[in-house]
This record gives structure tokens, C-alpha cells and sequence, in this order.
């Protein structure tokens, strides 16, 4: 159980720093939030195996979904607005207002 907790954490660890390093590149956020999703995915599997109860595991698969959703509307949003744009740059966003 420990060594799945440990993994975890790490996945989290990364998934919070490739969103607040990186804040250029809208591709690696998108990838750092399903890092998180994922060591979040990790550590219900893994308290629902050693409690014995399917609730996590089933949790996990609504997490699954949802999360798969998730990247499809943004790689979506992402490609219109590159379209839109010529680039995928985080900091041209803020023209977008108005």
C-alpha cells in the first residue's frame, strides 16, 4: 500500500509543478491535469483494493470518463483556436477578452 501512495504522490508532485512551471505551452498543462487525475485514479484503486470494497474502483472509472471527456473538449477548444490564431500560446489568451 505504501509504494502506491509513494507513486501517487509523485504523479500529484508532477502534475502540480508541470502546471505551475510551465505556464506557456497549453499541450503540457492539459497533460499535468490528467497526471493529477491519474495519481488521484491511483490512490482510489489502491485504498479500495486493501479495504476490500468496490466503491473506489468504480469512482475511479467515473473518473476515467470523465477525464477522457475532459481531454477531447479541450484538444477540441485547443486546435479552434489555433486555427483561430497560428499559436497555442498561453499568453495570447488574455487577447481574447472583448
Amino acid at each position: 500500500m505504501t509504494h502506491y501512495l509513494v507513486v501517487s504522490a509523485i504523479l500529484f508532485t508532477m502534475g502540480v509543478l508541470g502546471i505551475f512551471l510551465n505556464r506557456k505551452n497549453l499541450i503540457i498543462i492539459l497533460m499535468a491535469i490528467e497526471l493529477i487525475l491519474l495519481s488521484v485514479n491511483l490512490n482510489l484503486v489502491a485504498f479500495s483494493a486493501a479495504l476490500n470494497d468496490l466503491v473506489g474502483q468504480i469512482f475511479a472509472m467515473f473518473v476515467l470518463t470523465v477525464a477522457a471527456g475532459e481531454a477531447a473538449i479541450g484538444l477540441a477548444i485547443l486546435v479552434i483556436y489555433f486555427r483561430g490564431r497560428g499559436t497555442i500560446s498561453v499568453d495570447d489568451v488574455n487577447r481574447m477578452k472583448g
